[in-house]
């Protein structure tokens, strides 16, 4: 096993991908997906799915159909496939543990020929909120502080910062899907650092952070985990709830405001990652 940039043993599973491929197709397909920046893809077995580019970056419009974020792709359906397949992707960044990967195995389309970035770094420990939900202390004063503290802890989490690295890196090989598990947490936080590595604008990096709660706070969804919890013998409040399945822009804060007081700025932290811009992020201009 090769080394990472932070001297670590490296778990990614590296390929290759064609922009110039991506952008041949991208006039003729995507079986009527709406790509405007901002609005969900329609996926039938994979939630959160949206295109997070569109946006004016320092060096002008990111592309759109370039950076795509979603939740695991383990019920994704054949015709979830060929819509996946449709997209080009030169990489799919899993950003989950190794326990979860095995218990949720993701599909991918046929002809899928790119990158699949994952990390064994770290223990086989079940998702971070599974462990949570199994401990018990399921109040509104547990779940909040359990949240904060995770933000805080997840820039300097030894899996992610590798996977971090290694989403900005594959940058320059063509379009970019980064997943986690609900597509929210770990997401969210990657998508809102390549945002701010692009030169997105602080108001539409919390905007797109937030749109997660459009797709993960509905009615449906909150009636299914609340009659879940109730079957195991653990009982949550909705607003406990709503804070476990959505997110919150002090969540993202969080998580910044940590490495901030780790590192000093957000470039800093970015620095360490070894994300040079102009050499890495030109790809993503229109």
């Amino acid at each position: 096993m090769r080394k990472s940039a932070f001297g670590l043993r490296s778990g990614l599973a590296c390929g290759y991908g064609s922009a110039n491929h991506f952008m041949s197709r991208m006039s003729q397909r995507y079986r009527g997906l709406d790509m405007r920046t901002g609005t969900p893809l329609s996926f039938a077995g994979i939630e959160n799915f949206r295109d997070f580019g569109g946006f004016v970056g320092q060096h002008g419009r990111v592309r759109e159909g370039f950076l795509f974020r979603s939740g695991h792709h383990a019920n994704a359906t054949d015709e979830d496939l060929a819509s996946l397949s449709d997209l080009s992707l030169a990489t799919i960044a899993d950003l989950r543990r190794p326990a979860e990967r095995a218990d949720q195995p993701s599909r991918r389309p046929p002809d899928f020929r790119g990158a699949v970035l994952v990390s064994d770094l770290g223990d086989r420990a079940k998702g971070p909120h599974r462990e949570f939900l199994e401990q018990g202390d399921l109040s509104d004063a547990a779940i909040m502080r359990y949240l904060f503290a995770f933000y805080r802890a997840a820039p300097f989490d030894l899996a992610h910062r590798e996977l971090f690295a290694g989403a900005f890196v594959a940058l320059r090989n063509g379009p970019l899907l980064i997943h986690c598990t609900q597509g929210k947490d770990r997401t969210g936080l990657l998508a809102a650092l390549i945002q701010h590595a692009l030169g997105a604008h602080p108001d539409t990096i919390r905007e797109e952070f937030l749109q997660t709660n459009q797709a993960m706070l509905t009615q449906e969804r909150i009636a299914h985990v609340t009659a879940g919890l109730a079957m195991t013998g653990h009982a949550a409040s909705p607003v406990a709830i709503r804070a476990l399945l959505g997110v919150g822009a002090d969540h993202l804060e969080a998580s910044f405001d940590a490495i901030r007081d780790e590192v000093g700025s957000l470039d800093a932290y970015l620095d360490r990652l070894g994300v040079h811009h102009p050499e890495l992020l030109m790809s993503a201009y229109a």
